[in-house]
């Protein structure tokens, strides 16, 4: 079983609500972003997801 099938059925069996993603931004500030776990499929885990960075410091504004 790969890794995104693992996470995939670990959020299934669960029944986990939302998923946190974080990470750290330019200036190495920890940052977060949490989504509903319906939106967390093969391709997010896979090929990643955009958001709207422009209030995090050190990324470009809109």
């Amino acid at each position: 079983m790969s890794e995104i099938n693992k996470v995939l059925k670990s959020i299934k069996d669960n029944e986990i609500e939302y998923v946190d993603i974080r990470f750290t931004d330019p200036r190495g500030k920890l940052q977060h972003v949490t989504v509903i776990e319906d939106q967390v499929d093969e391709d997010f885990l896979s090929d990643g997801f955009m958001f709207d960075g422009s209030s995090i410091a050190g990324w470009k504004s809109i």
